[in-house]
């Protein structure tokens, strides 16, 4: 589908997603379970009201009607147990005990499996900092207490660091996929940044985002969120047009913040182009230095990344270094990225808070995360007149064992219309 793209068809998809899923379940939860020291973890929403994590955790060709329940029971040596209890086919990936519709039915069999497995701790998903950890709504958690015997209710405890460590990890065939999956979007964004696309004068920034929108509809691709561009443009230029207009005009410089979402990995990409002048065949001097500048940045983030240390830690060591080493204006705002745009693992700065962010900034980093590596840097333009401005970019990087590397590339050179 698409010319030069290799998107696979939906029952391939299918197929692809059903064998990942299949390996994380049996080795990224077994590690979330026990570094969470749960050793029985109760997922539970409605049909039309997934959790958050029950969402990453059933194959991509199911249905899943009315009340879902997903019990995990870690039975040490032998594996962790995985119970589906509703009408939801997983198709082989649960033990499917209850076949009936009756939902009291179904609430006596979770507490019966509950007593006889006897666990010590019982995991629900009511977390306090991580949006993706606090699924479980109000209702289903009063009714839960109403099933359990209240020696099992006072064992329920909060299952954030499992949702946090089972989202935020992948698996090593998520990992050979994602790099793909990216250059699929650095793909589209070129073509947006395109002659093809624009015509300066013209095409207005509203017109990108719905191109964007729609290339990625017609490749059979989902978004990852609402398309985004905007125009850097300068003070002599603002002065001529009107502070709302959204018209591409030669001189400027085009910003997107743009992502889509393939085979359950989502990206998350800033990119800039520039719109030539009729004598010129490059961008400015001043403004290919701050994209050196960004990319000086984008190396001191990397190589900050070790296991162990919380994004606040990160977010301190990447700052220090970058001002050490003479990178004007720096800002680090990155967060982790994967099965969900923003995921739970550690977050590196906000472009709002640059030196310490309480909660979320304190998890920690481990192997097998992705991150999108978003980051900016200001200095003056001479060719504007000294104006500063501010380039913001932002590329998808994985961190391994082997350290943390650009999925993809990163940008080196302006998009050029």
């Amino acid at each position: 589908m698409g010319q030069g793209f290799r998107i696979l068809p939906v029952r391939e998809q299918d197929r692809v997603i059903y064998r990942i899923l299949s390996k994380r379940l049996d080795t990224i939860l077994p590690v979330a379970m026990r570094e969470a020291g749960i050793d029985m973890w109760l997922i539970l929403c409605q049909e039309d009201d997934p959790d958050p994590v029950f969402r990453t955790m059933l194959p991509m060709n199911t249905w899943t009607p009315i009340l879902q329940m997903l019990v995990f029971h870690d039975r040490g040596a032998e594996g962790v147990e995985r119970i589906n209890l509703s009408m939801t086919n997983t198709v082989g990936l649960y033990q499917s005990p209850w076949k009936g519709t009756n939902q009291e039915e179904q609430w006596q069999m979770l507490g019966h499996l509950v007593q006889e497995r006897k666990p010590h701790r019982i995991g629900i998903n009511i977390g306090s900092v991580a949006w993706a950890a606090g699924g479980l709504t109000h209702n289903l958690y009063t009714q839960l207490q109403r099933a359990l015997p209240q020696e099992y209710v006072n064992r329920l405890v909060s299952a954030e660091a499992a949702c946090t460590r089972w989202l935020m990890t992948l698996s090593e065939e998520e990992l050979g996929i994602y790099p793909y999956v990216v250059s699929i979007a650095h793909r589209i964004i070129a073509e947006c940044f395109s002659r093809d696309t624009v015509m300066p004068g013209v095409t207005t920034t509203e017109d990108l985002e719905w191109a964007y929108w729609q290339r990625c509809v017609d490749l059979g691709l989902e978004l990852a969120f609402k398309p985004f561009f905007s125009i850097i443009r300068s003070d002599e230029a603002r002065a001529v047009h009107p502070e709302d207009d959204r018209v591409v005009r030669a001189g400027d410089v085009l910003h997107c913040d743009v992502g889509l979402r393939y085979l359950r990995l989502n990206t998350d990409h800033q990119e800039l182009a520039y719109v030539l002048r009729n004598n010129e065949r490059d961008a400015p001097e001043g403004l290919k230095r701050l994209l050196v500048e960004n990319n000086r940045l984008q190396r001191v983030y990397v190589g900050e990344f070790e296991r162990g240390r919380t994004g606040n830690e990160m977010l301190a060591r990447m700052l220090a270094k970058a001002r050490e080493e003479g990178i004007p204006s720096p800002k680090v705002y990155s967060h982790s990225l994967g099965l969900y745009l923003h995921q739970p693992g550690p977050l590196i700065g906000l472009p709002w808070e640059q030196e310490s962010c309480p909660g979320r900034g304190d998890v920690r980093l481990e192997y097998n995360s992705c991150f999108t590596m978003e980051i900016s840097v200001a200095d003056a333009v001479p060719e504007w007149g000294g104006q500063v401005v501010r380039l913001g970019t932002e590329q998808d990087v994985a961190f391994t064992k082997a350290g943390c590397r650009p999925m993809d590339g990163v940008q080196t050179a302006f998009h050029l219309i």
